[in-house]
């Protein structure tokens, strides 16, 4: 199911800046989406009313739920792959900002919102009814409804900022605010490693204890260290399913359970189906 606007000519202005929508989608989805990234002033806002997925932005992993939103900006690698049981749908609204503000005042909406190269968290502000509203506006296409779409847009923009503000001390806008070298340690860590993973090494890594461990993990990602464990696990499970030459138990191993009906016990709970259903389902 998909619903896609791409024959538009939808403009406004904020605060003195030019915004063009390139695209605006509604999808279900029912195959992972590969990693790609937008160029220069592109962003893209999503929002997901219904459905479960998982992200990967930058080489970070997020569990996707009903009522998350986020923002892909300029040169940020993103993927997302659905949960198949019940998977995600998604409002993406795909914005061109035109590079012709240099010398223009302050503003507190678009310079919040330029200054956030990716995003997630859930939202706070309403955005569901706008993207209902907005997508009920390009369905019918009544009298003045560009007029509308126009007015809507900048609406989206606000809400975005808000949301930003409503979560700045939270968890969810970690990835581009670690201001130090142990971030880099964890994701290093977690992403080559998974086969191995230790609390009390990764805190000897970063040279603090595993109690002060759990709370960078809190702080910095919103999760333990056990459901960062599972994230990397399954992360790396899925794209060594891909290959059908491999036999579950070798995987297993790889990943470093001890044993087959382990892994797909693991592999179960984290994508409510199997590990031999998933390849079926999910590889050519």
């Amino acid at each position: 199911m998909k619903t896609l606007y791409t024959d538009l000519d939808i403009r406004f202005t904020l605060d003195g800046i030019s915004v063009r929508a390139l695209n605006i989608v509604f999808e279900r989805f029912t195959q992972t989406l590969p990693s790609h990234s937008h160029g220069s002033g592109c962003y893209e806002i999503h929002y997901i009313p219904f459905g479960y997925g998982k992200l990967n932005a930058d080489g970070q992993y997020y569990d996707i739920v009903p009522n998350t939103l986020y923002v892909t900006g300029p040169h940020i690698v993103h993927a997302q792959t659905p949960i198949l049981d019940d998977p995600m749908q998604e409002y993406c609204v795909y914005l061109k900002i035109r590079d012709t503000f240099r010398s223009r005042k302050p503003s507190p909406v678009m310079d919040a919102f330029l200054s956030m190269p990716f995003w997630i968290g859930l939202d706070t502000q309403g955005v569901h009814p706008l993207m209902r509203q907005l997508f009920s506006e390009l369905e019918h296409r009544y009298t003045g409804y560009q007029n509308q779409v126009e007015l809507l847009l900048p609406q989206l923009l606000i809400c975005m900022v808000r949301n930003y503000e409503q979560h700045r001390l939270s968890s969810t806008v970690f990835a581009h605010n670690m201001s130090d070298s142990k971030s880099v340690i964890i994701d290093q860590y977690f992403l080559y490693e998974y086969h191995s993973l230790s609390l009390e090494v990764l805190a000897d890594r970063l040279k603090v204890s595993p109690r002060q461990t759990q709370r960078l993990l809190q702080e910095y990602y919103g999760k333990t260290f056990q459901q960062k464990k599972a994230e990397a696990r399954m992360s790396a499970a899925a794209i060594l399913l891909s290959d059908r030459e491999r036999s579950i138990s070798s995987i297993a191993e790889a990943l470093g359970y001890s044993s087959a009906e382990h892994f797909s016990s693991a592999f179960r709970n984290y994508y409510k189906i199997s590990p031999g259903r998933y390849r079926r389902q999910n590889v050519p």
